[in-house]
């Protein structure tokens, strides 16, 4: 059981962990403080840090009695600690914030976290791309139950994530470089999915719908029985678009199970992505006419043994389907392009306690291969295309190995942990490389906080970057190398009962970052090794629990705000034009409020304004095509929600004041969009 300090504005105090392997972040192996939170919390998105404490020396039994509260299981390192005990920022959001926000995808969710940029091609997260702290879309990994889901081909169908948002327990984001649990593709962080898990059997429905002839549903159905759990969903949406060639049709289905033992525990999952979708512009502005279709796999298997040593072993594979229509349902001028992406993953953990401190150490083996019709070099035998008369004609395969190690030693309140990752790709130089990392932290009072810590991380070029070629828009370069980074990040916390705060400032150094790069006088982008880009950036936030500071009746629960500025020493050049690394937002501010109206019925706003970085081309009134640089806007969104023991009603409105604005390139986004709907649970 853990325990909460009710002085810390609903914030979990953890005295155990499961630390299951796919617990938050589980290889980085640092706990986790998070809080039960509203929605406005999501305007604090990094308030859930990881931080030192004990009791020995700063002591919170003076200040508060403890209350219990049942286990939750939440995030455990690679050298797993009590809670407070380690020095990571990482943004937890919860099922009440999730179920509160004026959302409806994972996608929509993470645009009010401070520290992430969401750039959104499609609606309602049918395609984004989605970054942090100023990097790419290819610069993250993205798990699921802590398993790593990401494509190699490209990050652009990364968050194809085959759960619906009523699946989701909590969101886990971790900012800054993670390239010593992670290897390839962490070079700026990570984000977790978590799925509930159910001890109670049930049967629950939803059904949705909105403007632009939005319609969509889901069920999800979870059998329990002593030790064994066993839960399915799925879910379909289907819309018109909002904007011209945008509709989309979507399914996705989720199966989860689990056995406990007092020796064992195990965890297994599957899942199934479909998307069919215009993509007006997507990838060229000058074919309006695009269309895509996405399809993935997705099943592993997990386990830990109990014990004084323990081991976490993990099997995943992922298969990707991809078919890019240049001119929608026309072979005969443009011939479609065909991708098929297959990873095979294993992955193991250990760790042990001792007097010295806390130790874990493991490998994992990662194979990519990918077959398509434009990626790779020649395959010696070309294989059929389900659905089509053509072949696969190209191809290429590389594997990812790699060591860790990581100690945590624990004095009175201050915690010092230190690791590194060897790596080697048969696709680079087929040596191992070793990236290391530090993390301090202090505790000044029971409210005062200061940490720092120093890491390194690097990501492989994905098989886009290296291969994809066209005759009038696109040109890779099989000479890529892998991106390098080094980071440095101090800063401090502050934390009472009816306030919390949060100051950091970070720098990283960027070393053959990648980036497609246009010349103004040309019409292709080329994909290129930049030389170096450095980043200096800092983070604000802070949230009033209203309740506390005014009363427990206050109807006004919460108000949370939270701006970053992000600088980059390489300016973007006027004689050519980046399609990525130098388009990041210079400054976001977030704020959001969260209050009760009548009864159960309760209200949601989220504010956003950001201004980005770089430009882009506009054909719109020019077939030459025009440089405009990206103008700064804002986003208000509204919830309503009517929530009863066994139902939920919402209704809410996504532009309230039906803004202008682009993400990407000249790709427009939608005005206001009204969505509404209803769900229900039936236990069994």
């Amino acid at each position: 059981m853990y325990k909460q300090r009710q002085n810390q504005r609903m914030t979990a105090l953890f005295r155990q962990l499961n630390r299951k392997s796919y617990s938050v972040f589980c290889s980085l192996k640092k706990e986790v403080r998070i809080g039960v939170l509203a929605f406005a919390t999501l305007a604090y998105a990094n308030t859930g840090s990881v931080s030192a404490q004990t009791v020995n020396h700063v002591s919170l039994n003076t200040q508060t009695a403890d209350v219990e509260m049942q286990e939750v299981e939440v995030t455990a390192s690679r050298v797993p600690l009590t809670l407070n005990q380690a020095a990571r920022m990482v943004t937890v959001l919860d099922r009440e914030a999730i179920a509160a926000a004026p959302v409806q995808s994972v996608n929509d969710l993470l645009k009010y976290v401070i520290g992430v940029d969401v750039r959104q091609r499609g609606d309602l997260g049918i395609q984004t791309d989605i970054s942090i702290r100023g990097g790419t879309f290819d610069q993250i990994t993205l798990l699921l139950n802590g398993v790593n889901i990401c494509d190699p081909q490209t990050g652009h169908n990364a968050a194809d994530f085959p759960v619906d948002l009523n699946d989701i327990e909590r969101i886990e984001i971790l900012e800054g470089p993670a390239g010593r649990v992670y290897g390839t593709s962490s070079l700026l962080g990570a984000i977790n999915i978590v799925t509930q898990t159910d001890k109670q059997s049930h049967v629950a429905a939803h059904v949705d719908g909105g403007s632009y002839g939005l319609i969509g549903g889901g069920i999800r159905f979870n059998f329990t029985k002593g030790k064994v759990s066993n839960q399915i969903s799925g879910n379909m949406n289907r819309s018109d678009g909002a904007t011209d060639n945008s509709d989309f049709k979507t399914q996705h289905a989720f199966y989860q199970g689990c056995f406990t033992h007092s020796q064992v525990d195990v965890k297994w999952q599957a899942g199934y992505s479909n998307k069919d979708y215009g993509a007006n512009t997507f990838y060229s502005p000058k074919y309006a006419d695009q269309f895509e279709h996405t399809r993935k796999y997705f099943a592993s298997i997990q386990a830990e043994t109990k014990g004084f040593f323990h081991l976490l072993p993990s099997v995943y594979w992922t298969q990707a389907d991809d078919r890019f229509e240049l001119i929608r349902g026309d072979e005969s001028k443009v011939p479609f392009n065909y991708h098929r992406t297959s990873i095979y993953g294993l992955n193991l953990n250990s760790y042990f306690t001792s007097n010295l401190g806390k130790t874990a150490f493991g490998t994992e083996v990662r194979n990519e291969d990918v077959i398509s019709t434009v990626l790779g070099e020649p395959l010696k035998s070309p294989q059929a295309i389900s659905g089509s008369n053509r072949l696969y004609d190209k191809g290429r395969n590389r594997t990812h190995v790699s060591f860790h190690a990581e100690h945590t030693v624990l004095l009175s309140q201050f915690t010092l942990s230190a690791g590194f990752i060897a790596t080697m790709n048969t696709d680079w130089d087929k040596e191992f490389h070793f990236f290391p990392g530090i993390d301090a932290s202090y505790w000044f009072t029971p409210q005062l906080k200061a940490y720092a810590s120093w890491s390194t991380s690097l990501r492989m070029p994905t098989f886009t970057e290296l291969y994809y070629s066209t005759n009038e828009t696109h040109q890779g370069n099989k000479d890529l190398t892998p991106e390098k980074m080094q980071a440095y990040e101090a800063g401090l916390k502050y934390q009472t009962p009816g306030l919390q705060g949060v100051l950091s400032v970070y720098h990283h150094r960027g070393k053959d970052l990648i980036d497609w790069i246009r010349p103004i006088d040309e019409t292709i982008y080329y994909s290129l090794n930049h030389t170096k880009i450095n980043t200096t950036g800092v983070e604000v936030s802070a949230t009033f629990n209203l309740t506390k500071l005014v009363n427990k009746n206050f109807p006004f629960t919460s108000v949370n705000v939270g701006y970053s500025y992000i600088n980059r020493n390489k300016a973007e050049e006027k004689t050519y034009e980046s399609l990525y690394a130098l388009e990041y937002l210079r400054h976001k501010f977030v704020a959001s409020l969260n209050h009760r109206i009548w009864k159960q019925l309760t209200a949601s706003w989220a504010f956003r304004w950001q201004e980005r970085m770089g430009n882009y081309t506009d054909y719109s009134t020019n077939k030459e095509g025009v440089q405009n640089s990206y103008h700064p806007y804002s986003m208000l969104d509204v919830k309503l929600q009517w929530t009863a023991p066994a139902y939920q009603l919402y209704i809410e409105a996504n532009n309230l004041f039906d803004k202008t604005h682009y993400d990407h390139g000249n790709i427009p986004q939608p005005g206001i969009w009204i969505r509404g709907g209803i769900s229900y649970r039936f236990n069994l």
